[in-house]
Protein backbone atom coordinates (compact mmCIF):
# COMPACT_ATOMS: atom_id res chain seq x y z
CA UNK A 1 0.00 0.00 0.00
CA UNK A 2 1.22 3.65 -0.53
CA UNK A 3 2.78 5.44 2.03
CA UNK A 4 0.58 8.01 3.36
CA UNK A 5 1.33 11.47 3.05
CA UNK A 6 1.66 14.21 5.32
CA UNK A 7 -0.19 17.57 5.57
CA UNK A 8 3.08 18.89 5.14
CA UNK A 9 4.01 16.83 2.12
CA UNK A 10 0.80 17.82 0.43
CA UNK A 11 0.88 21.35 1.75
CA UNK A 12 4.22 21.60 -0.36
CA UNK A 13 3.00 20.11 -3.30
CA UNK A 14 0.07 21.82 -3.71
CA UNK A 15 1.75 25.51 -2.49
CA UNK A 16 -0.18 26.25 -0.34
CA UNK A 17 0.06 26.66 3.76
CA UNK A 18 -0.64 23.88 5.93
CA UNK A 19 -3.31 25.74 7.92
CA UNK A 20 -5.24 26.57 4.62
CA UNK A 21 -5.22 22.72 3.93
CA UNK A 22 -6.34 21.86 7.69
CA UNK A 23 -9.05 24.61 7.26
CA UNK A 24 -10.41 22.79 4.56
CA UNK A 25 -11.12 19.93 6.14
CA UNK A 26 -11.80 21.38 9.96
CA UNK A 27 -12.60 24.78 9.52
CA UNK A 28 -14.81 25.24 6.20
CA UNK A 29 -15.50 29.20 7.68
CA UNK A 30 -11.99 29.91 6.96
CA UNK A 31 -12.00 29.61 3.18
CA UNK A 32 -14.13 30.67 0.27
CA UNK A 33 -16.60 27.94 -0.69
CA UNK A 34 -14.59 27.89 -4.00
CA UNK A 35 -11.02 27.62 -2.33
CA UNK A 36 -12.06 24.66 0.11
CA UNK A 37 -13.92 22.63 -2.73
CA UNK A 38 -10.77 23.09 -4.86
CA UNK A 39 -8.53 22.36 -2.12
CA UNK A 40 -10.37 19.03 -1.16
CA UNK A 41 -10.63 17.90 -4.87
CA UNK A 42 -6.73 18.13 -4.97
CA UNK A 43 -6.29 16.11 -1.65
CA UNK A 44 -8.71 13.67 -3.10
CA UNK A 45 -6.51 13.47 -5.92
CA UNK A 46 -3.02 12.82 -3.99
CA UNK A 47 -4.84 10.13 -1.76
CA UNK A 48 -5.05 12.51 1.19
CA UNK A 49 -7.74 12.61 3.20
CA UNK A 50 -7.47 14.94 5.81
CA UNK A 51 -5.37 15.50 9.30
CA UNK A 52 -4.12 12.27 11.03
CA UNK A 53 -6.88 12.45 13.90
CA UNK A 54 -5.06 10.12 16.16
CA UNK A 55 -1.99 12.75 16.04
CA UNK A 56 -4.22 15.54 16.70
CA UNK A 57 -5.55 13.77 19.79
CA UNK A 58 -1.92 12.84 21.39
CA UNK A 59 -0.87 16.67 21.00
CA UNK A 60 -4.48 17.90 22.28
CA UNK A 61 -4.09 15.34 25.34
CA UNK A 62 -7.39 14.01 24.55
CA UNK A 63 -9.28 11.67 22.26
CA UNK A 64 -13.18 12.86 22.82
CA UNK A 65 -13.62 9.29 23.38
CA UNK A 66 -15.42 7.80 26.46
CA UNK A 67 -15.55 4.33 27.61
CA UNK A 68 -18.01 2.27 29.03
CA UNK A 69 -16.04 -1.01 30.13
CA UNK A 70 -18.66 -3.78 30.55
CA UNK A 71 -18.77 -6.40 33.65
CA UNK A 72 -19.76 -9.10 30.61
CA UNK A 73 -19.26 -9.77 26.67
CA UNK A 74 -19.79 -7.34 24.10
CA UNK A 75 -22.50 -9.76 22.41
CA UNK A 76 -24.23 -10.37 26.20
CA UNK A 77 -24.67 -6.71 26.62
CA UNK A 78 -25.97 -6.37 22.96
CA UNK A 79 -28.71 -8.76 23.64
CA UNK A 80 -29.64 -7.39 27.34
CA UNK A 81 -32.49 -4.47 26.98
CA UNK A 82 -31.63 -3.51 29.97
CA UNK A 83 -28.06 -2.67 29.04
CA UNK A 84 -29.35 -1.39 25.82
CA UNK A 85 -31.57 1.27 27.76
CA UNK A 86 -28.17 2.06 29.56
CA UNK A 87 -25.78 2.57 26.89
CA UNK A 88 -28.66 4.93 24.79
CA UNK A 89 -28.41 6.60 27.93
CA UNK A 90 -24.90 7.34 27.59
CA UNK A 91 -25.21 7.95 23.67
CA UNK A 92 -27.16 10.74 24.42
CA UNK A 93 -25.12 13.00 25.87
CA UNK A 94 -21.83 11.77 24.13
CA UNK A 95 -23.65 12.68 21.31
CA UNK A 96 -24.68 16.23 22.24
CA UNK A 97 -20.93 16.75 23.30
CA UNK A 98 -19.13 15.44 20.20
CA UNK A 99 -17.95 12.80 21.83
CA UNK A 100 -17.24 9.05 21.04
CA UNK A 101 -18.19 6.10 22.58
CA UNK A 102 -15.45 3.03 22.75
CA UNK A 103 -17.31 -0.77 24.35
CA UNK A 104 -15.12 -2.52 26.44
CA UNK A 105 -15.39 -5.92 28.84
CA UNK A 106 -13.55 -6.24 32.15
CA UNK A 107 -13.24 -10.03 30.78
CA UNK A 108 -10.28 -9.12 28.49
CA UNK A 109 -6.31 -9.18 30.10
CA UNK A 110 -4.57 -9.08 27.13
CA UNK A 111 -1.97 -6.34 26.08
CA UNK A 112 -4.25 -4.98 23.16
CA UNK A 113 -7.17 -4.82 25.99
CA UNK A 114 -4.43 -2.71 27.53
CA UNK A 115 -3.94 -0.41 25.11
CA UNK A 116 -7.38 0.53 24.32
CA UNK A 117 -7.99 1.20 27.92
CA UNK A 118 -5.84 3.61 27.43
CA UNK A 119 -7.06 5.73 24.63
CA UNK A 120 -10.23 7.33 26.02
CA UNK A 121 -10.55 10.28 28.43
CA UNK A 122 -12.76 8.91 30.99
CA UNK A 123 -14.31 5.17 32.19
CA UNK A 124 -17.91 4.63 32.76
CA UNK A 125 -17.87 1.14 35.10
CA UNK A 126 -21.11 -0.88 34.07
CA UNK A 127 -21.70 -3.44 36.47
CA UNK A 128 -18.81 -4.81 39.07
CA UNK A 129 -15.66 -5.58 36.78
CA UNK A 130 -14.38 -8.79 36.40
CA UNK A 131 -10.41 -9.55 37.06
CA UNK A 132 -7.89 -6.87 37.90
CA UNK A 133 -10.04 -4.29 35.05
CA UNK A 134 -11.43 -2.35 37.80
CA UNK A 135 -7.94 -1.84 39.86
CA UNK A 136 -5.98 -1.20 36.37
CA UNK A 137 -7.59 1.20 35.01
CA UNK A 138 -8.17 3.28 38.11
CA UNK A 139 -3.95 3.07 38.14
CA UNK A 140 -4.29 5.19 34.32
CA UNK A 141 -5.43 8.19 36.59
CA UNK A 142 -8.20 8.99 33.85
CA UNK A 143 -11.77 10.23 35.03
CA UNK A 144 -13.73 6.91 36.35
CA UNK A 145 -17.41 6.72 37.50
CA UNK A 146 -19.23 3.73 38.91
CA UNK A 147 -22.47 2.08 37.51
CA UNK A 148 -24.44 -0.61 39.64
CA UNK A 149 -22.35 -2.15 41.86
CA UNK A 150 -20.87 -0.96 45.40
CA UNK A 151 -17.59 0.44 45.73
CA UNK A 152 -15.58 3.26 47.59
CA UNK A 153 -12.59 4.52 45.44
CA UNK A 154 -15.11 6.58 43.15
CA UNK A 155 -18.20 8.09 42.30
CA UNK A 156 -21.05 5.77 41.26
CA UNK A 157 -25.12 6.17 39.90
CA UNK A 158 -26.90 3.40 41.59
CA UNK A 159 -30.45 1.87 42.79
CA UNK A 160 -31.38 1.01 46.34
CA UNK A 161 -31.47 -2.48 44.90
CA UNK A 162 -32.38 -3.76 48.48
CA UNK A 163 -35.68 -1.06 49.12
CA UNK A 164 -36.65 -1.96 44.98
CA UNK A 165 -36.92 -5.35 46.12
CA UNK A 166 -38.35 -5.12 49.09
CA UNK A 167 -41.36 -3.18 47.41
CA UNK A 168 -41.48 -5.53 44.84
CA UNK A 169 -41.73 -8.47 47.57
CA UNK A 170 -43.92 -6.34 49.81
CA UNK A 171 -46.61 -5.75 46.57
CA UNK A 172 -46.63 -9.63 46.43
CA UNK A 173 -47.11 -10.41 49.80
CA UNK A 174 -50.00 -8.10 50.02
CA UNK A 175 -51.68 -10.09 47.05
CA UNK A 176 -52.47 -13.27 49.47
CA UNK A 177 -49.76 -15.17 48.15
CA UNK A 178 -49.21 -18.88 49.68
CA UNK A 179 -46.33 -20.03 47.82
CA UNK A 180 -43.66 -17.92 46.65
CA UNK A 181 -40.46 -18.31 44.85
CA UNK A 182 -37.62 -16.31 43.86
CA UNK A 183 -36.08 -16.75 40.30
CA UNK A 184 -32.81 -14.99 41.31
CA UNK A 185 -29.81 -13.96 38.65
CA UNK A 186 -26.43 -14.69 39.13
CA UNK A 187 -26.72 -15.32 43.18
CA UNK A 188 -23.71 -18.59 42.83
CA UNK A 189 -20.50 -18.45 40.95
CA UNK A 190 -22.07 -21.59 38.85
CA UNK A 191 -22.94 -21.40 35.41
CA UNK A 192 -25.61 -24.26 35.82
CA UNK A 193 -29.52 -23.54 36.63
CA UNK A 194 -29.99 -24.63 40.46
CA UNK A 195 -32.09 -23.90 43.68
CA UNK A 196 -30.00 -23.45 46.70
CA UNK A 197 -31.09 -26.83 48.51
CA UNK A 198 -29.34 -26.30 51.83
CA UNK A 199 -26.26 -23.81 50.73
CA UNK A 200 -25.70 -20.62 52.21
CA UNK A 201 -27.13 -17.49 50.96
CA UNK A 202 -24.93 -15.09 49.33
CA UNK A 203 -26.54 -11.78 51.34
CA UNK A 204 -23.27 -10.07 52.11
CA UNK A 205 -21.80 -9.01 48.68
CA UNK A 206 -22.25 -5.83 47.27
CA UNK A 207 -23.54 -7.53 43.98
CA UNK A 208 -27.03 -5.52 42.94
CA UNK A 209 -28.46 -9.21 42.99
CA UNK A 210 -27.53 -10.22 46.71
CA UNK A 211 -28.85 -6.81 47.52
CA UNK A 212 -32.77 -7.75 45.40
CA UNK A 213 -32.53 -11.37 47.37
CA UNK A 214 -32.05 -9.57 50.74
CA UNK A 215 -34.65 -7.18 50.21
CA UNK A 216 -36.90 -9.86 49.09
CA UNK A 217 -36.64 -11.53 52.02
CA UNK A 218 -36.43 -8.90 54.30
CA UNK A 219 -40.47 -7.96 53.25
CA UNK A 220 -40.51 -11.92 53.85
CA UNK A 221 -39.15 -11.72 57.37
CA UNK A 222 -41.49 -8.65 58.44
CA UNK A 223 -44.89 -10.73 56.62
CA UNK A 224 -43.86 -13.63 59.22
CA UNK A 225 -42.90 -16.10 55.87
CA UNK A 226 -40.64 -18.24 55.49
CA UNK A 227 -39.16 -18.76 52.16
CA UNK A 228 -37.32 -21.81 52.15
CA UNK A 229 -33.97 -22.20 50.27
CA UNK A 230 -34.85 -24.36 48.15
CA UNK A 231 -37.72 -21.41 46.47
CA UNK A 232 -34.30 -19.75 45.53
CA UNK A 233 -33.03 -20.01 42.22
CA UNK A 234 -30.13 -19.26 40.37
CA UNK A 235 -30.03 -18.40 37.05
CA UNK A 236 -26.57 -17.89 35.77
CA UNK A 237 -27.20 -15.19 32.83
CA UNK A 238 -29.75 -13.21 32.04
CA UNK A 239 -31.26 -14.83 28.71
CA UNK A 240 -34.94 -16.31 28.11
CA UNK A 241 -33.81 -19.90 27.41
CA UNK A 242 -31.90 -20.17 30.72
CA UNK A 243 -35.11 -18.34 32.93
CA UNK A 244 -37.77 -20.59 31.28
CA UNK A 245 -35.48 -23.94 32.13
CA UNK A 246 -35.84 -22.68 36.12
CA UNK A 247 -39.48 -21.54 35.97
CA UNK A 248 -40.32 -25.11 34.84
CA UNK A 249 -37.99 -26.60 37.47
CA UNK A 250 -39.32 -24.19 39.85
CA UNK A 251 -43.45 -24.79 39.15
CA UNK A 252 -42.71 -28.84 39.95
CA UNK A 253 -42.96 -27.92 43.77
CA UNK A 254 -45.21 -29.31 45.61
CA UNK A 255 -47.37 -27.20 46.72
CA UNK A 256 -46.59 -25.57 43.23
CA UNK A 257 -45.78 -22.10 43.21
CA UNK A 258 -48.73 -18.83 43.04
CA UNK A 259 -46.13 -16.06 43.17
CA UNK A 260 -42.96 -15.41 41.15
CA UNK A 261 -40.65 -12.56 42.24
CA UNK A 262 -38.13 -12.79 39.32
CA UNK A 263 -34.76 -10.33 39.57
CA UNK A 264 -35.22 -9.33 35.73
CA UNK A 265 -37.83 -8.66 33.50
CA UNK A 266 -36.52 -10.98 31.37
CA UNK A 267 -37.04 -13.77 33.61
CA UNK A 268 -40.68 -12.86 34.46
CA UNK A 269 -41.61 -12.74 30.72
CA UNK A 270 -40.07 -16.03 30.00
CA UNK A 271 -42.40 -16.95 33.63
CA UNK A 272 -45.45 -15.71 32.01
CA UNK A 273 -44.78 -17.55 28.62
CA UNK A 274 -43.64 -21.04 30.71
CA UNK A 275 -46.89 -20.58 33.09
CA UNK A 276 -49.24 -20.29 29.60
CA UNK A 277 -47.30 -23.67 28.65
CA UNK A 278 -48.72 -24.95 31.28
CA UNK A 279 -52.62 -24.46 31.32
CA UNK A 280 -51.81 -21.67 34.11
CA UNK A 281 -53.53 -18.51 34.28
CA UNK A 282 -51.50 -15.04 35.22
CA UNK A 283 -52.27 -13.56 37.70
CA UNK A 284 -55.57 -15.68 38.74
CA UNK A 285 -52.98 -19.17 38.89
CA UNK A 286 -49.71 -17.20 39.63
CA UNK A 287 -48.87 -13.73 40.20
CA UNK A 288 -45.62 -12.46 38.66
CA UNK A 289 -43.53 -9.64 39.43
CA UNK A 290 -40.07 -8.39 37.41
CA UNK A 291 -37.77 -6.03 37.80
CA UNK A 292 -36.43 -3.48 35.81
CA UNK A 293 -39.41 -2.41 33.35
CA UNK A 294 -38.04 -2.87 29.86
CA UNK A 295 -40.45 -1.76 27.26
CA UNK A 296 -41.57 -5.26 26.45
CA UNK A 297 -43.38 -5.45 30.00
CA UNK A 298 -46.27 -2.85 29.48
CA UNK A 299 -46.68 -4.94 26.12
CA UNK A 300 -46.79 -8.17 27.32
CA UNK A 301 -50.07 -9.86 28.22
CA UNK A 302 -51.01 -9.80 30.46
CA UNK A 303 -49.27 -6.55 31.36
CA UNK A 304 -46.14 -6.87 33.42
CA UNK A 305 -45.76 -5.17 36.90
CA UNK A 306 -42.08 -4.19 37.61
CA UNK A 307 -39.67 -1.96 39.27
CA UNK A 308 -38.86 1.04 37.43
CA UNK A 309 -35.38 1.85 37.51
CA UNK A 310 -35.25 4.07 34.35
CA UNK A 311 -32.19 2.32 32.71
CA UNK A 312 -31.66 5.06 30.03
CA UNK A 313 -32.12 8.48 32.53
CA UNK A 314 -29.20 6.63 34.32
CA UNK A 315 -27.12 6.10 31.23
CA UNK A 316 -27.72 10.10 30.84
CA UNK A 317 -26.92 11.19 34.24
CA UNK A 318 -23.57 8.84 34.67
CA UNK A 319 -22.31 10.70 31.30
CA UNK A 320 -23.22 13.85 32.71
CA UNK A 321 -21.57 13.34 35.61
CA UNK A 322 -18.43 11.90 34.19
CA UNK A 323 -18.51 15.01 31.53
CA UNK A 324 -18.54 17.75 34.11
CA UNK A 325 -16.36 15.99 36.16
CA UNK A 326 -18.34 14.99 39.16
CA UNK A 327 -16.21 12.13 40.43
CA UNK A 328 -17.21 12.04 44.24
CA UNK A 329 -19.62 10.65 45.94
CA UNK A 330 -23.11 8.20 45.06
CA UNK A 331 -25.84 9.44 43.46
CA UNK A 332 -29.17 6.89 44.45
CA UNK A 333 -31.65 7.36 41.22
CA UNK A 334 -35.21 6.72 42.30
CA UNK A 335 -37.24 3.63 41.89
CA UNK A 336 -41.13 2.87 41.80
CA UNK A 337 -43.31 -0.44 40.88
CA UNK A 338 -45.28 0.11 38.06
CA UNK A 339 -47.91 -2.35 38.89
CA UNK A 340 -49.88 -4.17 35.95
CA UNK A 341 -52.00 -7.19 35.53
CA UNK A 342 -49.27 -10.19 36.29
CA UNK A 343 -49.65 -9.53 39.97
CA UNK A 344 -53.26 -8.22 40.22
CA UNK A 345 -55.56 -10.44 42.47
Amino acid sequence: MPTRRTLKEVAAELGVSTATISNAFNRPDQLSAKLREQILKQCQQLGYHGPNLAARSLRRGESDVIAVVLADSLSYNFSDPVANQFLQGVADVLVKHEKQLLLLTSLGESQHQSSAESLPDGIIFYGAPAGQSFERILRTGKPALAVDFEQDQVGSVNIDNFDAAKMAAEHLFSQSVKALAIMGLRLKDSEQVENFEQDSLPLKSGEISCRRLAGYLQAAKECDYNIPHQRIWHIPFNKPELAEQAVKQALTADPRPDGLLCMSDVIALAAIRVARQQGLRVPEDIKIVGFDDIPEASRSNPALTSVCQQSRQKGQLAATRLLNKELEGETLMPTKLVIRESSRG
